[in-house]
C-alpha cells in the first residue's frame, strides 16, 4: 500500500504536467490524432507513436510501414497557413535531426536503412481540419 505521502506527491506530478500544457502542445497533440487517423485509412501499418531514442534527444511522431517501406512521419500543425504551408519548418537541421532518429530505430527494429523513407503530414486546423500528405518529402543524405 503506498504511503499517504506518496500518494499526494504523486497527485501533485500531475497537477504540475497539466500546468506545462501549452495550447500548441494540445493542438500539435490533436494533429498527431488527426494523422494517425489519416494514415491509418490510406492503409498505412503504425507501428510506433512518439518515438524516442534511449537518451531522449529526438523524437519522430509516427512510425509506419507502406508497401514495404519504413516510413518515418514527421507531423506539422498549424492554425492557418498565413505564414506558408505547415511543412516549410521541417529544414535542413529538422531533416538531420529526424534521419538521426530514424536511424537509430531501423538499427534498433533490425531493418535496413535503404528501404526506409520520410514523409509529412501537413495539417491546417480549422473547420474542417484540412491534412495533406507529402509522401517521400525528402531522402536521407548518407546510406548505412
Amino acid at each position: 500500500m503506498l504511503s499517504r505521502a506518496y500518494q499526494l506527491a504523486d497527485r501533485f506530478r500531475h497537477v504540475l504536467r497539466r500546468r506545462r500544457w501549452t495550447a500548441g502542445l494540445a493542438s500539435g497533440r490533436y494533429g498527431e490524432d488527426l494523422a494517425h487517423r489519416f494514415l491509418r485509412r490510406q492503409r498505412y501499418t503504425i507501428v510506433a507513436r512518439n518515438y524516442r531514442t534511449g537518451s531522449g534527444a529526438g523524437e519522430i511522431d509516427i512510425v509506419a510501414w507502406e508497401n514495404g517501406e519504413l516510413v518515418f512521419i514527421e507531423v506539422k500543425t498549424r492554425a492557418t497557413d498565413d505564414f506558408g504551408p505547415p511543412d516549410r519548418a521541417v529544414d535542413d537541421d529538422k531533416r538531420r535531426h529526424l534521419e538521426r532518429v530514424a536511424r537509430h530505430y531501423a538499427r534498433q527494429a533490425s531493418v535496413e536503412w535503404g528501404i526506409a523513407r520520410f514523409d509529412i503530414v501537413n495539417i491546417l486546423l480549422g473547420p474542417p481540419p484540412r491534412i495533406e500528405l507529402l509522401r517521400d518529402a525528402f531522402r536521407s543524405r548518407r546510406t548505412l
